[in-house]
């Protein structure tokens, strides 16, 4: 297989990137094509034995699938002010690692948090340099800047986050509920989206309070009804003010019904899970074992099955990883206190392996697996020329090997900080390659692209 792409094109060549093969996942499902790029875009899409020609032709193998590169709408980079944690050189290779060709960053974690036009201006300086993948930008909704909305929405944020609970660093207050409600009727006047993260805050402060070692006792401390409380207020804020409304992270299946039933109404709602919430027990985390907290928390088995249902039937609309990094100090392994722990589940190089493993064993498809991962996060977020192979998209697209396996060692991962929930974990399928409109990304030379809503 020849996948270096020429210096120049030759005057004979057709295309600048050929890639043909048995197995290519356009509209169409798994079908044998021949895909072709020109300027870093699709312009054609072929019945395999056309025999296109291009300056750089990739001839796939029967193990080889083609698939369009996945939208990570769900990634805390934490540059700049907490590079430390990860950063836009890090964070952009582990997703190339993992398939991905296009990340939204959150605005929080960072220092400062995207919550005015100059913070999101010194956050895309801090990337531009350094991104091996296509990156944009979430604002931030925290109390008193309801007058920056619009200038960032002007400025090409992709929608705005908010917490409705401590958001675990300062300098990113929540909202409460009424306040949330004045930002949504803000964000419908220039049809902007609201991203949640939905625990109710008097539901946490009556919980067990997490502390010590017992993961038991931090399940605990996050219940379920937590989660549904600010779902449900978040439902009937994005009734009332006719919003656009995104539930971030769901892990409590206890409010699958009540989304379904608000979409039916007509809400304007969509729904996100995570790899985490859809591959890891409560029932099998040892006491201590600090790399498993996140917030909302991994539940139970049964809840997980209910999660697999929600995305089947079309309740949750989408699959991103919420990355949520942090230095090995402040996972606190040494002492294993689930209280004092940082929060949060490394994965963004491991998404598509992780979900495919489950998916197998459920019956689920290739080509359903990546719909949730690429083109419904792209949707979600606006864009009409990600998460796709078809005529007029960017190349973006990985080269995957379903058959294969792989295990995971956490010290040869691109995250920056070597910890993750999934340390020495058998996974299916296995990314090779992935290419950002048309040139393969080689970890040597960034070539990503800062994107504006509206422009991918």
């Amino acid at each position: 297989m020849t996948d270096q792409p020429s210096a120049r094109p030759n005057d004979s060549a057709q295309y600048d990137l050929v890639v043909r093969g048995q197995r290519i996942l356009t509209s169409a499902g798994i079908v044998a094509r021949e895909v072709g790029v020109r300027d870093g875009v699709i312009v054609a899409i072929e019945p395999f034995g056309n025999d296109l020609t291009g300056t750089d032709v990739i001839d796939l193998d029967d193990t080889q699938v083609m698939i369009p590169g996945l939208v990570d709408t769900h990634v805390h980079v934490n540059e700049p002010g907490r590079t430390e944690w990860e950063g836009f050189d890090s964070a952009t290779r582990a997703a190339a690692a993992g398939g991905v060709t296009t990340l939204i960053d959150m605005p929080l974690n960072s220092i400062p948090p995207t919550v005015t036009a100059e913070a999101l201006a010194i956050k895309r300086a801090a990337a531009g340099p350094k991104a091996y993948i296509d990156v944009g930008f979430w604002g931030g909704a925290v109390p008193g800047n309801k007058g920056d909305l619009r200038q960032l929405h002007d400025d090409g944020v992709f929608g705005f986050k908010c917490f409705l609970l401590h958001s675990g660093v300062d300098e990113f207050p929540h909202l409460t509920a009424d306040e949330m409600e004045e930002d949504m009727a803000e964000l419908a006047s220039f049809d902007s989206l609201m991203i949640v993260h939905a625990e109710d805050s008097r539901a946490i402060d009556r919980a067990p309070h997490a502390e010590g070692d017992k993961y038991s006792r931090f399940l605990a401390s996050r219940p379920r009804g937590a989660e549904n409380v600010a779902i449900a207020e978040v439902i009937e804020r994005a009734r009332w003010t006719g919003a656009r409304a995104h539930i971030l992270h769901l892990s409590s299946s206890d409010a699958l019904p009540m989304i379904a039933s608000a979409r039916r109404d007509g809400v304007k709602l969509t729904v996100e899970t995570c790899p985490h919430y859809l591959t890891l027990l409560a029932e099998e985390i040892p006491n201590g074992a600090t790399a498993f907290k996140c917030c909302p928390p991994i539940r139970e088995a049964s809840n997980r099955e209910l999660l697999w249902e929600g995305l089947v039937d079309g309740t949750i609309d989408c699959i991103v990883s919420d990355h949520s990094p942090s230095t090995i100090d402040l996972k606190d392994v040494e002492n294993g206190d689930f209280g004092v722990a940082w929060g949060g589940v490394a994965s963004l190089q491991l998404g598509l392996s992780l979900i495919w493993t489950e998916a197998k064993k459920r019956g689920i498809p290739l080509e359903q697996v990546v719909d949730w991962m690429s083109r419904k996060p792209a949707q979600l977020a606006g864009m009409t020329r990600k998460g796709r192979i078809a005529l007029g998209c960017d190349a973006d697209f990985a080269i995957f090997a379903p058959e294969e396996g792989q295990i995971v060692d956490v010290t040869k991962l691109h995250h920056k900080n070597p910890i993750s929930p999934y340390d020495g974990r058998a996974l299916a399928g296995v990314v090779s390659q992935t290419w950002v409109r048309g040139r393969k990304v080689d970890y040597t030379a960034p070539h990503g692209r800062l994107l504006r809503r509206g422009e991918a």
